[in-house]
């Protein structure tokens, strides 16, 4: 069992997980509005969603295009800004709304763990 998690695998593909992801959002539409938060939340949780989604593809395409160690090193400088600038926008939120940035981070930790999950299924559950 253990040897068979260690064996490499091709990455699958990220629509599914993504298409997860955007249902998450949109089932989290209609609580926000049952529950009557403030809607705002969602709205930043799902601009973040598919801002941090459109660079994904765009960091894609960009890898795709060349091959090489500057690339790579390209990659992960983006995925590292990528990942502060979420952060940086999630805490200016909870300084001047709390409540406003207690809903975004629910939605989107939500959506992102789904996400991560569907991936992680995905990646496993193929033959090595």
């Amino acid at each position: 069992m253990r040897d068979t998690l260690l064996i490499s695998r091709p990455v699958p593909g990220r629509l599914i997980p993504a298409l997860g992801g955007a249902v998450v959002m949109l089932i989290a539409l209609p609580l926000f509005l049952l529950m009557g938060w403030d809607i705002r939340g969602w709205a930043l949780a799902a601009v973040l969603w598919v801002g941090i989604h459109a660079l994904d593809l765009i960091l894609a395409r960009l890898r795709t295009r060349s091959g090489n160690l500057a690339a790579s090193a390209v990659h992960i400088a983006a995925l590292l800004f990528k990942s502060l600038g979420l952060l940086i926008v999630l805490f200016a939120i909870v300084s001047s709304h709390p409540q406003l940035a207690l809903g975004a981070v629910l939605v989107y930790a939500a959506a992102y763990t789904f996400e991560l999950a569907l991936s992680l299924l995905a990646y496993y559950g193929m033959t090595p």
